[in-house]
């Protein structure tokens, strides 16, 4: 959902690809409160061993990726060291692949180097396993404080983005809350009771 290059300015990285995560039906607010992971002020940072990086380097990338929002991801321009602006960090999505994916296109589309951009750190919650569901910070947030039966949740695989809605048409409340702010027309049902 948000990008960070040269670890501050913050852009939006909305693309479309087929690696990203295919969500499952949807499931109740209850379930989902049990499948998504606490939000706590340190993420769990794993280095790739991609890269090249020096341990200093890598020492820097997992100090900066701990303070952000899970599920995100760090690629860098290998020919042109961290501290340039091809660094960009992809966090606050649904998924790690989706992350992946925003920080390797952010990162390539700014790259000045002839080596291709590689993936250097992976961004996750604290105790992280595959589950059937997840979310990125801010939607697990919402989903913990606003959330209310009879209501649902859609979000937007590639870009991080969520809405929520509630009452009886809530699915597609939900939906059109999501691609209001996505603008990418992959918004799914997620959580709907």
């Amino acid at each position: 959902m948000t990008t960070m290059t040269r670890f501050g300015a913050l852009a939006l990285s909305a693309i479309m690809l087929p690696c990203l995560p295919v969500f499952a039906e949807p499931v109740t607010g209850e379930v989902a409160a049990k499948l998504v992971f606490p939000v706590t002020e340190m993420s769990a940072v794993e280095m790739t061993g991609k890269g090249g990086l020096s341990e200093t380097d890598a020492k820097t990338l997992q100090l900066v990726g701990a303070g952000q929002p899970f599920y995100g991801a760090i690629a860098i321009s290998p020919d042109e060291g961290i501290m340039v602006e091809a660094t960009v960090a992809a966090v606050n999505h649904h998924s790690t692949e989706a992350a992946e994916a925003a920080a390797l296109k952010g990162c390539e589309d700014k790259r000045k180097g002839k080596a291709a951009c590689a993936v250097v750190a992976l961004i996750r919650p604290e105790g992280w396993e595959a589950r059937t569901l997840s979310l990125s910070a801010d939607a697990t947030r919402a989903l913990g404080a606003d959330y209310k039966a009879p209501g649902a949740m859609a979000v937007s695989p590639a870009t991080g983005m969520f809405g929520m809605a509630k009452g009886d048409q809530a699915g597609d409340t939900a939906i059109k809350a999501c691609e209001e702010k996505a603008k990418t027309g992959d918004c799914v049902l997620v959580i709907q009771d």
